[in-house]
């Protein structure tokens, strides 16, 4: 049976190899915490939102006077498969049976070449590390373009919302940060190949930092 990563997965595997393990190959899942509604249903006006302006042509204010000569990703059957998360862009490792699939929420076109852009929702302002978090689901988006045979920019976008204040009127305004981030597809490659490693080998040692596996080990089977 083929076995699927995600961006998602394979950041479970930075963080503790052995839940990562379990997870893909014994399909013994974390225990799920409690995820808030707000990032999801700001995800779905945003792409309606972008969506809109794509129909016109049109970069949206938010990015218009940072992004130069580009215009947003305008095949609308492409990008409706590419941001499903069931489905998304995906590449299959035949060999060892392996499919990485990731959604992304748009592209942009510079040229002959596409610019990831994922929108992210903060109920803070950035740190200063904050985008840091993302690079390796930034890489695999890369990644997964050239598999498919898209050329990509060595750089991609992180477009943040974050809440300022509620007017009077009852509406909450949000401010904006677009960063742009260094991405490289080789380095999502590498990433992937370790993760295919980690899948065919043996059960691995848990990681330092991970508390689920510190917890099995003190309570013990």
């Amino acid at each position: 049976m083929t076995l699927k990563l995600s961006p998602s997965s394979i950041n479970l595997m930075l963080e503790c190899p052995r839940c990562f393990w379990l997870q893909i190959v014994k399909k013994i899942k974390r225990p799920e915490s409690i995820f808030p509604s707000l990032p999801s249903g700001m995800d779905k006006i945003l792409k309606e939102h972008f969506d809109r302006f794509m129909e016109k042509n049109e970069l949206p204010p938010e990015i218009k006077e940072h992004v130069k000569d580009c215009k947003l990703f305008n095949d609308k059957e492409k990008l409706k498969i590419w941001r499903n998360n069931l489905k998304g862009i995906e590449y299959k490792d035949e060999e060892n049976d392996i499919l990485l699939h990731g959604a992304v929420d748009n592209l942009l076109v510079k040229g002959k070449k596409l610019i990831v852009l994922d929108y992210k929702t903060r109920g803070f302002p950035l740190k200063e590390d904050t985008h840091e978090h993302y690079q390796v689901q930034l890489d695999l988006y890369n990644f997964l373009l050239r598999k498919n045979n898209y050329e990509t920019e060595d750089y991609s976008y992180l477009l943040f919302y974050y809440p300022n204040k509620v007017l009077e009127t009852g509406e909450v305004i949000f401010d904006t940060r677009l960063i742009k981030m260094k991405t490289s597809s080789l380095d999502g490659e590498k990433i992937f190949k370790e993760a295919v490693r980690v899948i065919k080998n043996n059960m691995p040692e848990a990681g330092k930092e991970c508390g689920f596996c510190r917890r099995i080990n003190e309570n013990g089977p």
